[in-house]
């Protein structure tokens, strides 16, 4: 009698602890050829670490290891690091882009697999003389990009393309690998258009076409349904569930992943009609330069004490307008707020109206990885509004009030859930969604006048994200702060806004109540697109 095949990948009894938290416990997964798995849970579950074990990730032997099996078609094996892994066929596509922005697209597919080409010199000399195989590199590139099935310009450098192209070309990446034989994609449609996404979703399944197997991480439920032929659901790190995909449904998953009901797609039942509050901010013929984003002409009023909700198509420009107002980005026009001028390309400016800013890129411009969740939350309230500082001798030495930043610092934990250690630690050690929630605590420690929050919920699971968007609304009601939303997700948008304003070819296409139909607004996202 045949012996059966054994799955190409088993991962028995897995166990890990971070700093003395115990993030999984007894993890058992099975992947066969062509498998595409979707892995489901909240921040925290435990997802992106179970994938570092897999991937030999050097903080996962920096903190200790972890104790379990991983076997490869049925052999263990253990990786130490992610080379190792990358020569048994598996790649990986991480949640934060690992490019080199001033390389091209094809320059990153190829990177430190380069085809070299003899020379006159390197025949005399030696091989560290060979050049590099230009034509060569461009026909992997192009190849890989063909298997992808999403075409993009594989000359263009990282640093001038849209997000969701980075996105691809990480992709390609590991595509033009030749043993590539499992591919991990974690949180690959965050920052995807949804023709973006769809496109993804074809890849994938070409991939498992040729078996190449798939673990698909995201928090997009209905792109799991819509791809993978099974669904494993973490929480707290244990494995809750493990199902045919065909068996499911979005509204199990979401049970399962947060142990409760969540209605994540509800319209704003306490929308508030702000037409006759004071305008606070004016906005006139705004340009912004920012890289994969449209900022041409936009005129916005937004009234006091409201929630305003920027959406609209990626690239259109909804990004580019609080990073060009905050002065992240080269931009010209008039912006009035409280009935004065503010200048442009002047990030102090707004700070010092108490104007804060919540960026969608959290990890570049929203956090200081190597300090404490303390330091994270307490520093920009400390330099610009000297708060949680003792004075003395009259005020000429001023010092931390350690007491006070704890204090703070602890309410934001306790407010947002934050699964962490503890106050002190690093902000580099959290999930992508606590990290999230460390940045909205920043802007909300700095009790600003007004609040521009970019892609509020990007990456997060639908348990955060509820409790994110409530906290922007409490926050909003008690304080009386004007807070303007700027979402790639319409629906999140229904759910929390009064008003949405929908940005298309760098203009404001038109503003509705946000309990407006999802058609409205889908034909004012495509009215100027160009």
């Amino acid at each position: 009698m045949e012996k059966a095949k054994a799955p190409l990948l088993e991962m028995r009894n897995i166990k890990k602890d971070f700093f003395g938290n115990q993030v999984l416990n007894d993890i058992n997964l099975t992947l066969q050829e062509g498998d595409v798995l979707g892995l489901c849970g909240e921040n925290g579950a435990g997802k992106s670490t179970l994938m570092k074990i897999l991937f030999g990730m050097d903080v996962i032997r920096e903190t200790g290891g972890y104790s379990g099996d991983i076997l490869l078609n049925g052999e263990k094996v253990n990786f130490s690091t992610p080379f190792e892994a990358l020569e048994a066929g598996i790649g990986m596509v991480h949640q934060e882009f690992s490019l080199i922005p001033g390389f091209t697209a094809t320059e990153n597919i190829v990177l430190n697999r380069e085809p070299m080409k003899k020379n006159v010199l390197s025949e005399i000399f030696s091989d560290r003389m060979n050049t590099l195989d230009r034509k060569e590199m461009s026909g992997i590139a192009e190849n890989s990009i063909e298997r992808m099935g999403f075409k993009i310009d594989q000359n263009m450098t990282i640093s001038n393309m849209p997000v969701g192209h980075k996105q691809f070309t990480e992709i390609a990446r590991e595509l033009s690998k030749k043993q590539l034989r499992l591919l991990i994609l974690d949180e690959p449609t965050a920052v995807l258009t949804e023709k973006e996404a769809e496109a993804l979703l074809d890849s994938i399944r070409a991939m498992s076409a040729k078996g190449i197997a798939v673990v698909f991480i995201t928090h997009r439920l209905h792109e799991i349904l819509s791809v993978c032929n099974k669904v494993v659901v973490m929480r707290d790190g244990l494995v809750v569930s493990d199902v045919p995909a065909k068996d499911t449904t979005v509204e199990e998953i979401t049970r399962w992943m947060v142990g409760r009901s969540v209605n994540a797609g509800s319209v704003n039942t306490d929308a508030r009609d702000k037409k006759d509050a004071k305008t606070i901010m004016s906005i006139r013929k705004l340009w912004v330069d920012m890289p994969g984003e449209i900022v041409r002409n936009v005129n916005l009023d937004i009234k006091e004490g409201e929630i305003l909700g920027i959406g609209g198509l990626a690239g259109q420009g909804k990004l580019g307008i609080p990073n060009g107002i905050m002065g992240l980005c080269d931009a010209g026009g008039t912006v009035e707020f409280d009935g004065e001028k503010i200048p442009l390309n002047s990030p102090r400016s707004c700070l010092d109206k108490n104007i804060a800013f919540v960026s969608e890129d959290r990890r570049g411009v929203g956090l200081l990885l190597g300090e404490s969740l303390e330091w994270n939350v307490a520093f920009p309230a400390m330099q610009v509004q000297n708060k949680f500082l003792k004075s003395y001798l009259g005020g000429l030495i001023k010092w931390r009030d350690e007491k006070a930043i704890h204090e703070i610092t602890q309410k934001y934990i306790d407010e947002f859930q934050i699964k962490c250690t503890s106050s002190r630690q690093d902000a580099k050690e959290l999930s992508g969604g606590n990290q999230q929630k460390v940045c909205l605590a920043k802007a909300f420690a700095l009790e600003p006048k007004f609040l521009f929050v970019s892609e509020p919920t990007r990456g997060i699971d639908v348990g955060a994200k509820s409790l994110v968007l409530e906290a922007l609304k409490k926050f909003n009601r008690e304080s009386g702060v004007t807070v303007v939303i700027i979402s790639s997700e319409l629906e999140e948008l229904r759910q929390t806004c009064d008003r949405i304003a929908i940005v298309s070819g760098g203009k404001i296409a038109g503003i509705l109540p946000a309990t407006a139909s999802s058609e409205d607004f889908g034909m004012l996202m495509i009215s100027q697109v160009k």
